[in-house]
């Protein structure tokens, strides 16, 4: 049985590696009533661990660490549907110790460098997270089911989504209005159904989630297999520009149906 989400498209490393291993733990897990939250908290010290280990100037443990900690990032939230344990509270803390994870990785092998790469990287993961939302939007389908809990620690809830307030926040309001005005440049005025749709292709949703968190730390552990890292830092400004050519052709997709190509 498969406990994945449906996607407009899928990751290529998380669905045809991590996913699949992951999948075989959630039986045996779920039978010893293992909460999802502590495979969160186990993945971010595997991967803050790594961020340790390659200031330190270590390569290949960080490089498996890695991929452990992505095998377990893929199972957590399957563990939480199988088992009607998804919650608010596990949804953010994943998201957040994620950026945890993100810059202990990145400032390991980068120095101060660590931190605007570490935003970079959240604003590639981002548009992922958007251009899914958006082509949602578009053909009226829910984006995220409710969580199947509720009775989460009032404070705890409150902490998280203050912190998710403070980081996530801010970058998605950027961009999604940047992404908006780019419509509406195209179109003149309040986009048509059709050109919503055709602004939100599953052709973007191919690139940008084969540029996710599975996919980041896959290529970061053949990087440091090869003694290669910074193959993997520059990777980081070459995969925004992708993004930017990828919305340019958006926008073309949407200025065929103004001028009545489609």
């Amino acid at each position: 049985m498969t406990h994945g989400k449906a996607r407009p498209a899928r990751e290529w490393a998380a669905e045809s590696l991590f996913r699949p291993l992951a999948e075989r733990l959630v039986p045996p897990l779920a039978r010893r009533n293992v909460n999802p939250v502590r495979v969160v908290l186990a993945h971010t010290a595997l991967g803050v661990l790594a961020g340790v280990l390659l200031r330190r100037g270590h390569r290949l443990t960080p490089a498996a660490l890695l991929q452990v900690k992505t095998l377990l990032d893929n199972l957590d939230g399957q563990l939480a549907r199988a088992t009607g344990q998804t919650t608010e509270t596990g949804r953010y803390l994943d998201s957040e110790l994620d950026v945890v994870v993100n810059a202990a990785v990145l400032l390991g092998l980068a120095g101060r460098w660590g931190l605007p790469l570490t935003l970079l990287q959240s604003l590639i993961l981002s548009v992922d997270y958007l251009w899914e939302r958006g082509h949602r939007a578009a053909r009226g389908e829910v984006f995220r089911t409710p969580p199947a809990q509720t009775g989460d620690d009032p404070r705890v809830l409150a902490a998280l989504k203050l912190a998710y307030a403070l980081y996530f926040t801010p970058q998605e309001r950027m961009l999604e209005t940047l992404f908006e005005w780019r419509l509406r440049a195209r179109t003149g005025g309040e986009p048509t159904p059709a050109q919503r749709r055709a602004y939100t292709p599953c052709a973007i949703n191919r690139v940008a989630v084969n540029l996710g968190l599975s996919t980041q730390l896959l290529a970061l552990g053949a990087c440091l297999l090869c003694g290669r890292p910074r193959v993997y830092l520059w990777s980081l400004p070459a995969q925004a520009l992708l993004l930017t050519g990828v919305q340019v052709w958006r926008e073309g997709q949407v200025r065929n149906t103004v001028s009545g190509k489609w």
